[in-house]
C-alpha cells in the first residue's frame, strides 16, 4: 500500500462507523496547477501529472462521491480518478458553499467524498467541516491533501497530507 493511502486507512479506521451527514470520510484538495491566469484556465502539464498522481493515492482509498466547481481546472483535476472509479462528478459553483454542503447532508451513509475546490475556498470548507485548525494555501501550493471524518459530538478526525 502506498503511503498516502497507508495514512488515509489508518485514519478511516480510527473513525466510527457512522457519522454526520453520512460521510465516512471527506477528502479536500486544491484543484492542481493551473496553465495560465485566466478565469477558467484548464491544467498546466504539471497540474495534469498531479491529478494522475491524486487518482492513484485515492484510487483505492473507496471514494464514493466527487465534488468540483464548474471550472475546468477542478474539473481536470478529478477527471482521472474519477475515470478510474467510473464516477460522475457533481459540478458547482465555487462560491455556493451552500448548495455544496447540501449535497454532503444528504450524502449515503459511508460515504467517502471527495472535494476539488480553490485556494480561497478550502479554508471555509474545511471550517464548515468542523476543522478548528486554521488552513491557509498559497497561490503556489497544490499539494495539499486534507483529509477530515466528521464524529458526531466531537470534533472531526483532520490530517493533512502532501502528495
Amino acid at each position: 500500500m502506498r503511503a498516502p493511502a497507508f495514512v488515509l486507512a489508518l485514519v478511516w479506521l480510527a473513525a466510527p462507523a457512522v457519522v454526520a451527514g453520512g460521510q465516512e470520510a471527506i477528502v479536500v484538495v486544491r484543484h492542481a496547477e493551473r496553465a495560465d491566469a485566466s478565469a477558467d484556465s484548464p491544467l498546466s502539464a504539471a497540474g495534469e501529472t498531479r491529478a494522475a498522481r491524486l487518482a492513484a493515492v485515492l484510487e483505492d482509498a473507496g471514494i464514493s462521491r466527487i465534488y468540483t466547481t464548474t471550472l475546468r481546472r477542478t474539473l481536470q483535476t478529478a477527471a482521472p480518478l474519477a475515470a478510474a472509479l467510473m464516477l460522475t462528478p457533481v459540478q458547482l459553483p465555487q462560491r455556493d458553499l451552500d448548495a455544496l454542503f447540501d449535497r454532503l447532508g444528504a450524502s449515503t451513509r459511508g460515504d467517502r467524498v471527495l472535494i476539488v475546490g480553490h485556494s480561497n475556498t478550502l479554508p471555509e470548507i474545511l471550517r464548515r467541516l468542523g476543522v478548528t485548525t486554521p488552513v491557509t494555501i498559497g497561490d503556489d501550493q497544490y499539494d495539499n491533501l486534507f483529509v477530515v471524518t466528521p464524529r458526531p459530538g466531537l470534533s472531526p478526525l483532520f490530517v493533512r497530507l502532501r502528495y
